[in-house]
Formats: structure tokens, sequence, C-alpha cells
């Protein structure tokens, strides 16, 4: 059962900043595999809002779920945890 007013929070890295207001944030999770029992990289993309344009390609951000903003829209970035080099 879902909480009420719990938002999911991933940990990312902004990977394209071309859209206007909008970027694209890569997770990583591992993963045991069921038979080898070896770890496994999974990655996953979502699109984020960033309404100020503020992040740019190797950020560390906090995004955050939101409504639907658009089409493929559904996270939000709260904040930016490290600035790429």
């Amino acid at each position: 059962m879902k909480k009420r007013g719990m938002k999911r929070q991933l940990i990312g890295t902004v990977v394209s900043d071309k859209m206007d207001k909008t970027v694209v944030v890569q997770t990583e999770r591992l993963v045991k595999h069921r038979l080898y029992e070896k770890y496994i990289r999974r990655r996953a993309k979502f699109s984020a809002h960033d309404g100020e344009n503020s992040c740019r390609i190797g950020d560390k951000v906090l995004i955050t779920e939101s409504r639907p903003l658009s089409k493929t829209k559904r996270w939000q970035v709260s904040q930016i945890l490290e600035k790429a080099v």
C-alpha cells in the first residue's frame, strides 16, 4: 500500500540538457541476479522538469516524482547535489 503524500525521490546524473526547461536524468541501481547471485547494474532514464535551466550535463541531481507535466515528464529536479567540473 502506498503512503499518502510520500513522493519517490531518486539521485541521478544529467545526460542531456538540450531541451528547454527539461533534462534527461540517468539513474543506476544494483540488482542481484537470481541464479548467479552476481550484482548487475540497471540503468533508467527519466525526463525531469528544470524550470530555471540550471542543470548541465554531468551534474548529480535529486529528482522528485510529480504530476504529469507532459507526455514523458513525470519528475522535477529538486536540487543539484554536485556540479559537473
